[in-house]
């Protein structure tokens, strides 16, 4: 029951059926714990609790490399570049953070209003590129990368019934030591490799991504939770 109430009408409560979706998954984990940064605010922290994973909050303008070495892991929330303004004098430490062997996760941010160009150690570029249609198909550009191998085997499978969209704002530009690992377009659209980069930096790998995990997770699609839990397996042992 919800109650809806304003100072210029009458209060009301709206009353619906009680209803939860239970889903089946063939779900590999490599993570006990992990660091998420807040952005412009998403439901993946409930997500990701409700099948067993500690996820504690950070501030962006609290972080710093002592914290962030708590963590295997760290997530950075959706648009967490367009909206923290503290981020352009954090940066250094998540690369840092990197560097020392952390894995770094980053959601799709807008490529207008960024608080900073700098949004990974590597050079990488947004663009307006998207997929809109959430059943356009997806080539595996690397099959046997281990992001789409570990701990869970990604196939074509995990790309049915997806919700909504692909995802949004892709790179269009990025280093060489990025590597593209899914290509997907609408149709009648040339193909774009932006979707999901990875990187090898200094001990720890970087992971960019515009894919819609943010409407995914919450939506109980299979396929995101097997591929997003290996973006965020740890590349090394940390506490």
């Amino acid at each position: 029951m919800q109650e809806i109430e304003y100072d210029h009408f009458p209060k009301q409560y709206m009353v619906v059926p009680a209803s939860s979706k239970a889903i089946t998954l063939d779900l590999k984990t490599d993570v006990n714990k992990i660091g998420y940064i807040n952005g412009a605010g998403d439901k993946i922290p409930e997500s990701l609790r409700a099948v067993g994973i500690e996820v504690e909050m950070l501030d962006a303008d609290q972080i710093s490399l002592e914290k962030l070495n708590n963590y295997a892991s760290v997530v950075m929330g959706i648009r967490a570049f367009n909206v923290n303004e503290s981020l352009p004098f954090k940066n250094k430490i998540l690369w840092e953070y990197v560097a020392q062997g952390g894995t770094l996760l980053i959601q799709y941010n807008t490529s207008r209003g960024l608080k900073t160009n700098e949004i990974a150690p590597l050079n990488l570029r947004l663009s307006r590129d998207r997929v809109t249609d959430e059943n356009a198909a997806v080539t595996i550009l690397d099959g046997k990368h281990l992001l789409l191998n570990h701990p869970n085997k990604i196939s074509s499978k995990d790309f049915e019934g997806w919700v909504q969209e692909r995802g949004l704002y892709f790179p269009n530009q990025w280093h060489d030591d990025f590597k593209p690992l899914l290509r997907m377009n609408d149709p009648g659209e040339n193909p774009k490799d932006g979707a999901l980069l990875s990187a090898d930096y200094g001990k720890g790998k970087i992971v960019y991504t515009g894919l819609s995990f943010f409407r995914l997770l919450p939506a109980g699609v299979p396929g995101a939770y097997r591929l997003f839990f290996n973006l965020i397996a740890p590349k090394n042992e940390r506490k």
